[in-house]
């Protein structure tokens, strides 16, 4: 684990393809499966992550910040089989500055390293910062995230 000034990186090798791996992470319906903080509820019917630009909405709970509410993630950073971010933002408003970054590093073909990213270093305005204690997601939060998809990637039935 990295624990940097406004953000926390933690990595995991998992005994699969960077391919398959990307597979489970770039489909939105296995998000709140792979969470370890359980504030993803669900996705909202969202197809494939396929390009930055893209955006896609979740279903979210966290009872400090009210309850359900939803948000649309911003990709920022696609990269087949290599990498996939995006910035979260409340449903119908821009980013506020924090980022979600998922890279993977084949090691062999076998074999993949999945670093795994929280970034708040980039929040400005002060209304966030006051409404929102960061980190939201603690780095133990973020390893079962990691736990949880190398699961999934080694089930024998993900959702593609």
């Amino acid at each position: 684990m990295t624990n940097d000034e406004g953000k926390l990186t933690v990595h995991r090798e998992f005994d699969a393809p960077a391919k398959e791996i990307f597979e489970v992470l770039s489909n939105p319906a296995n998000h709140a499966a792979m969470d370890g903080s359980g504030m993803v509820q669900s996705d909202e019917k969202t197809d494939r992550i396929t390009a930055v630009g893209q955006v896609f909405t979740m279903n979210m709970h966290l009872e400090k910040l009210g309850g359900d509410y939803q948000t649309d993630n911003h990709v920022v950073g696609y990269d087949v089989n290599k990498l996939l971010a995006w910035k979260t933002a409340d449903a119908g408003q821009e980013p506020a500055g924090w980022q979600w970054v998922w890279e993977l590093e084949a090691l062999t073909p076998e074999s993949t390293k999945v670093s795994l990213t929280y970034d708040w270093s980039h929040v400005t305005d002060k209304d966030v910062l006051r409404r929102i204690s960061f980190p939201l997601v603690e780095a133990h939060q973020l390893d079962e995230s990691l736990a949880s998809l190398a699961a999934m990637v080694a089930g024998p039935h993900h959702t593609n």
